[in-house]
């Protein structure tokens, strides 16, 4: 699906949502590039978004096919209330799969089970600087062996589009923008051992995006300083 048919899908599935948060929902599927990021899900995962927001992720990767269940959590309170709404849009409309939302912070205890795919998109920049590595221990033990950890945070190069960033966050979330390089988050995801596939840089009109799976290595992988380095 493209930018234009996401934000077509939310437009239906936030009907009932007013003012900025439905504008969020109808226009950021052109600012985000979640297309990409649904191509990196297999068909009928099983899912959970980390820092879920109003559930658009999940939304969108269950209307494509890719999300057979989906799991999401965050820490904002009206946001989880919105993305409850609109799961049972979702349901009405008779779209596969079922999606569930919980209100959590970051640093709690994560919905229990093993999952096919973690994402984390556009979360890491608003976790502290000290919890950052954990959230990627925890994203490592929420998948089954094998899962992929889809990760996609604003780029800090070039400049521009850095500020760019940083003026659309001060604007929608009231924070200046931290950011962690991917390269550092590639380190930190290979002494974990996580492989990964080389990032992608993706610009979307003035954003800078940067995006990268991490695999957990299967039953029969051997984790250790070769895979970390692998990385």
């Amino acid at each position: 699906m493209t930018a234009s048919e996401f934000s077509k899908t939310a437009a239906a599935l936030y009907a009932s949502t007013t003012g900025f948060r439905r504008q969020m929902a109808v226009y950021r599927p052109y600012i985000c590039p979640f297309e990409r990021v649904a191509e990196c899900v297999d068909p009928g995962s099983r899912v959970l978004d980390v820092g879920c927001g109003q559930g658009m992720l999940l939304a969108l990767l269950g209307v494509s096919g890719r999300c057979s269940e989906g799991v999401g959590f965050d820490s904002d309170a009206d946001a989880i209330a919105v993305a409850r709404e609109m799961a049972t849009h979702y349901e009405a409309q008779g779209h596969p799969g079922a999606l569930r939302f919980e209100h959590l912070p970051v640093s709690a205890a994560w919905p229990e089970g093993r999952f096919d795919v973690v994402t984390i998109v556009d979360v890491m920049h608003h976790v502290p600087r000290d919890q950052r590595p954990s959230v990627l221990q925890l994203a490592f033990e929420a998948l089954r062996p094998g899962g992929r950890l889809i990760y996609k945070d604003i780029g800090h190069r070039p400049r521009w589009r850095a500020l760019a960033n940083n003026c659309h966050d001060l604007l929608v979330a009231r924070e200046w923008v931290r950011y962690t390089p991917i390269t550092q988050v590639r380190l930190w995801a290979g002494e974990l051992g996580f492989a990964s596939s080389d990032p992608q840089r993706i610009n979307r009109l003035w954003y800078a995006h940067d995006l990268a799976v991490f695999t957990k290595p299967g039953p029969d992988a051997v984790r250790g300083p070769l895979m970390a380095r692998s990385a």
